[in-house]
């Protein structure tokens, strides 16, 4: 994606229908650009163009980033822009004021401003730090401010989860992210006798959090190896590279294959996934919002991981074995299931397939963009 927007004349001789806006990339993976190149993809086979384009706070400034934005978005005028939300790609701490002087250029030039918020709440939920309560605080403003400034507000979860969200205004839809994968979506069988595959996608980048994690993983693979005998855990993503001589000393000596990827293209990923027999996440409860769990929807693999407080209806029909929050045998025992149950796999995979197709798909997506975006 190129960080540089065309020139205005190349803009009003090619318009575009809508305008994907970014701030700050993520590295060394961007979660949020690829979900808008996925897309953007989806969109063109819809009929609608989307240009993928960046404000330049980060290099610039933000003085010269908004003014670069001010210049670019004259020939935006009536046309759909889509700022994505989150704390860091609007702030380089936290703080994302950044995020609600953008939206003031595009409103001020007159065009039609959507925002989608993957983050729809405060990204510190239980501050210790007084730095963390005022960063709390001001993305939950900022995000109000976006909400009640926005003319429509495009949400990555179940609206009835966003707890500050008022009933009945038709200003918030919920259109789920997809997998930032190709879609690998055709029927399987589990195959008796073979060495069974766990997949771990991404983990946590500091040291202090991978210990935890990999802690977590490791007990619940040794767990299943006892029961099920040789078992393989290919760990990749962001973080993997880093927490690979933990997972190896954790099972040296033992009856499992590790392999460790770290950061791969997406076709990779989505072959990693397409070869595996379930994913474990423990990094937290299940959402709509992990890229890893819509990963291994699209793929059709079941999923082994924690239930949270509220699971939306859709989650609800996707083949993943629900367990017990922060419950180590209750991971344990769930993946045994899945690997040792073919029926149970299934069934799973099935599901997957399923709600992949009627929801998750990119081209649902982009039909579901259309419907809330179009007059």
């Amino acid at each position: 994606m190129p960080d540089a927007a065309p020139s205005h004349s190349a803009c009003s001789l090619n318009p575009v229908t809508w305008i994907a806006l970014l701030g700050r990339p993520d590295k060394p993976t961007d979660g949020v650009e690829d979900y808008c190149t996925f897309l953007a993809k989806a969109l063109q086979d819809h009929g609608t163009t989307m240009d993928l384009q960046r404000v330049r706070w980060m290099e610039e400034g933000w003085f010269i980033g908004l003014w670069q934005l001010w210049r670019r978005s004259a020939a935006w005028r009536g046309q759909w822009v889509l700022l994505q939300y989150t704390a860091l790609s609007w702030s380089r701490r936290g703080i994302p004021f950044g995020a609600l002087l953008t939206l003031a250029v595009l409103r001020r030039r007159g065009v039609r401003c959507a925002v989608v918020f993957h983050e729809p709440s405060r990204q510190i939920q239980s501050p210790i730090r007084w730095i963390d309560r005022i960063r709390g605080a001001a993305q939950d403003w900022v995000i109000r401010k976006l909400y009640d400034r926005a003319s429509k507000s495009i949400f990555t979860v179940p609206l009835e989860t966003v707890e500050w969200l008022h009933t009945g205004n038709d200003k918030a839809a919920f259109i789920p992210i997809g997998a930032n994968i190709p879609e690998r979506v055709q029927r399987r069988t589990a195959q008796a006798g073979k060495v069974k595959t766990v997949i771990v996608f991404g983990v946590s980048d500091s040291p202090e959090a991978a210990a935890p994690e990999v802690n977590v993983i490791s007990a619940v693979m040794l767990e299943a190896c006892k029961a099920l005998g040789k078992l393989r855990l290919a760990v990749a993503g962001r973080g993997a590279l880093e927490a690979g001589e933990l997972f190896a000393k954790a099972f040296q000596g033992r009856d499992i294959d590790l392999v460790v990827h770290g950061v791969l293209p997406a076709e990779r990923i989505a072959d990693e996934f397409e070869s595996a027999d379930a994913l474990l996440f423990v990094r937290g409860p299940i959402t709509t919002r992990r890229g890893s769990a819509m990963a291994s929807i699209a793929c059709g693999v079941p999923l082994v991981g924690y239930r949270g407080q509220e699971v939306s209806s859709l989650l609800e029909a996707a083949g993943v074995e629900w367990c017990t929050w922060q419950d180590r045998e209750s991971l344990a025992r769930g993946l045994i299931r899945v690997l040792s149950n073919s029926q149970r796999w299934m069934e799973l995979h099935e599901r997957n397939l399923e709600v992949q197709k009627n929801y998750f798909s990119w081209n649902r997506i982009a039909e579901h963009f259309q419907t809330v975006l179009t007059p």
